[in-house]
């Protein structure tokens, strides 16, 4: 287990595997780098395979500030800079993907080549434009249910989550390790990370973004409808989408072989 210092002197968790150039993976709320572990082993044929758990979940510090999108995004500044990942391909899952859009917005393309977005809407709320909104917090009456629900009972809510993300059912074993870590992760944390991610609205950076991109949607997600994660390759200029179709917001996990066969192709350039 190793450890990178960000600039507010919080300990994040990181792990490495593999050689070449870097892949760093990023997970959802509440999750942590665990839930790439159909995934890693695979990818590390071809990269140098960074886990980051974010600040809060995890084996990652729990401190009492922080949980905005944009300080997830100076942390993952601080990964790149403390581990000196160069030419990176970087690649968020769910809450994930607006880390490294604020990262984008505020650093540019600093110490990166590529990008991958997994399964997220630029937009969770719903609007008068903007019908494909988070199923459970798409306005603020309803993120203060959500909130309550995990104030009340986070266990519980693990529990309807991990049912929620995926659409295949995950082994005993990978069961109790993903409920352990979600378990990790603190309802205060939860709530602050939630309340400031679930408010952005990212369509405006999209079409600025210049990297060669790769976009990955499923059909059958019970978070979003997938034609809000689509909308990201739909404006990203040049961005390649793939659609995967048996499988919920954990595509990763749903449709694991054919999800690290289309990353590992994007990494080394194979189109």
């Amino acid at each position: 287990m190793s450890f990178v210092t960000t600039n507010d002197g919080v300990r994040l968790h990181v792990e490495e595997r593999g050689n070449g150039r870097p892949l760093v993976l990023l997970h959802g709320w509440t999750f942590s780098g665990r839930f790439f572990d159909r995934n890693v082993e695979a990818l590390a044929q071809h990269a140098r395979v960074v886990t980051v758990d974010l600040r809060g979940h995890g084996d990652s510090d729990k401190p009492e500030h922080g949980y905005r999108v944009a300080r997830l995004a100076r942390d993952l500044f601080d990964v790149l800079e403390s581990v000196d990942l160069v030419d990176a391909t970087v690649l968020g899952w769910s809450l994930g993907c607006p880390v490294i859009w604020s990262y984008l917005e505020l650093f540019g393309p600093h110490r990166l080549a590529q990008a991958v977005f997994v399964e997220q809407t630029p937009r969770q709320y719903l609007a008068v434009d903007w019908p494909w909104h988070h199923a459970q917090s798409f306005d603020d009456a309803a993120l203060a249910a959500m909130q309550a629900q995990v104030a009340a009972d986070p266990a519980g809510q693990d529990r309807q989550q991990l049912q929620t993300i995926m659409r295949t059912e995950p082994t005993d074993a990978e069961r109790e390790l993903f409920l352990a870590e979600m378990a990790k992760c603190p309802p205060r944390v939860r709530n602050a990370v939630m309340a400031d991610h679930t408010r952005h609205d990212w369509r405006d950076l999209l079409p600025t973004i210049d990297l060669p991109t790769l976009v990955c949607v499923a059909r059958q997600d019970r978070v979003f409808d997938w034609r809000g994660p689509a909308w990201v390759g739909e404006h990203v200029a040049g961005a390649r989408t793939e659609f995967f179709e048996d499988s919920s917001h954990a595509l990763m996990l749903d449709e694991a072989d054919r999800f690290n066969d289309v990353v590992a192709g994007f990494h080394v350039g194979i189109r």
